[in-house]
């Protein structure tokens, strides 16, 4: 048997979550290969920068520990922006749309692996669920850019159509990428970006899963919404006002009242889409301020979105077995829908998992790390859920501490269970609950 008949074998026979695990690794480390290039830096980068950036580009988190715009050209940054780009969008579902547009099938490997990078409910078709993600994707980000325009053009940026485009990909991709060295803080009182960065994090994080709902309503072929699309709209927007009244009600940015709610406001959705920017300096928030913000962090966006995090349908499905429990009920119900128990399992697995990796990370950077318990663990929160949010510690840590930092962010692109499940579970397992519509 030639070379290459084995190597389709292997990957025909091979665990579709372990090629996904592989998959994103490889692009990551092609990506520290280019932006290592002398073609794409301004200034000299030590390799373990290129890589820290690049895996930090492709799990869409933010996080970096030298500033984007002094260090690389616009080769380099085009780069990292391509990254960005298959990263939040999934490199496999990019790679899909370009399979269907020449043969309009994917086959049995295809199928399996996009079925794993695109969580979605029973009832929707794979091809057809992949060409929406794409053509929203870009009818959204070109939007972003035209209104970006706008803004940077009205307030003298410099290169306003390149960082129009560029912070439009990188919002909706949830990513957190600015080529401004203090993120959006020079535009805290500017309404106009806040609202465009704002609903453009939210269109990446809400997942894809809703537009595809609501277009099946709009045009009549559904007369509801999924049951996954009720709970993400309801969890994400009901966390993200509260985490904007509690900011506010902490009282810690010391300007005026509209000018400090716009914050709250702004800090909030950054922190519960995962986008990972800033119009003010964290590090200057108050310990309470803190706490909320890591809360936000850790329960994240949701499921086939561009966001990182616990993903809030996990969330409400472990709420929903504590109201269940505290009611002595039979069944765990949530909007008097009962919802399996392979999902109750699956849902604490990955809460499990997930707080069990983010302790691992946070005792490691203790051990080689000299910040404070404070700051490693809002950075440890911020990297597992790939969200770019740093008290301004990141360029400050130590090789191991970088190493660690990257392996965080590369699970929470991975995404906790499957890093788990490409670890340990067998592939036929894999997709044996197909039965209920929750998607966690």
């Amino acid at each position: 048997m030639k070379p290459y008949e084995i190597l389709k074998k292997n990957l025909i026979t091979a665990n579709p979550v372990r090629l996904v695990a592989l998959g994103y690794l490889s692009h990551m480390l092609l990506g520290s290969v280019l932006l290592s290039l002398p073609i794409a830096q301004k200034t000299p980068v030590h390799f373990l920068d290129n890589l820290f950036v690049s895996v930090s580009a492709v799990s869409t988190t933010g996080l970096s520990t030298v500033s984007i715009s002094d260090s690389y050209n616009f080769f380099g940054q085009l780069i990292i922006l391509s990254l960005i780009q298959l990263g939040g969008i999934g490199y496999m579902t990019l790679g899909s749309f370009l399979i269907l547009i020449s043969r309009k099938k994917l086959d049995e490997l295809q199928r399996g692996i996009s079925s794993v990078v695109l969580s979605m409910p029973k009832n929707f078709k794979l091809e057809k669920f992949i060409i929406s993600v794409i053509i929203f994707t870009l009818a959204t980000e070109l939007a972003g850019a035209a209104l970006l325009l706008g803004v940077f053009t009205y307030s003298g940026t410099p290169e306003p159509l390149w960082n129009a485009v560029f912070h439009s990909i990188s919002a909706f991709c949830t990513a957190g990428f600015s080529l401004f060295n203090n993120s959006f803080e020079s535009f805290q009182g500017n309404h106009w970006l806040n609202f465009i960065i704002t609903f453009l994090s939210f269109a990446g994080a809400i997942g894809f899963i809703v537009y595809v709902d609501l277009w099946r309503l709009i045009t009549h072929k559904e007369k509801n919404i999924t049951f996954t699309s009720k709970i993400i709209l309801d969890t994400t927007f009901t966390l993200f006002a509260l985490g904007a009244f509690l900011l506010f009600l902490t009282n810690i940015f010391n300007t005026g009242k509209d000018t400090s709610l716009l914050i709250s406001i702004f800090q909030s959705m950054s922190a519960i889409t995962t986008v990972g920017f800033n119009t003010f300096t964290i590090s200057a928030l108050s310990l309470p301020s803190i706490v909320v913000l890591t809360i936000l962090m850790i329960i994240g966006a949701s499921p086939s979105g561009t966001g990182g995090g616990l993903k809030t349908t996990t969330f409400s499905a472990i709420l929903a077995t504590i109201a269940s429990t505290i009611k002595n009920r039979k069944n765990i119900t949530w909007y008097n829908v009962i919802i399996p128990i392979g999902r109750i399992q699956t849902a604490y697995a990955s809460f499990g998992f997930y707080f069990f990796m983010l302790a691992m990370g946070l005792l490691f950077l203790t051990m080689t790390e000299s910040f404070s318990i404070t700051e490693l663990g809002f950075e440890a929160a911020s990297a597992l859920g790939t969200v770019g949010l740093s008290l301004g510690i990141t360029s400050n840590l130590t090789t191991l501490g970088k190493l660690i930092i990257i392996t965080l962010m590369y699970i929470g692109r991975v995404g906790v269970l499957t890093f788990g499940t490409a670890l340990f579970l067998k592939p036929q397992l894999l997709f044996d609950d197909k039965k209920d519509d929750l998607v966690l």
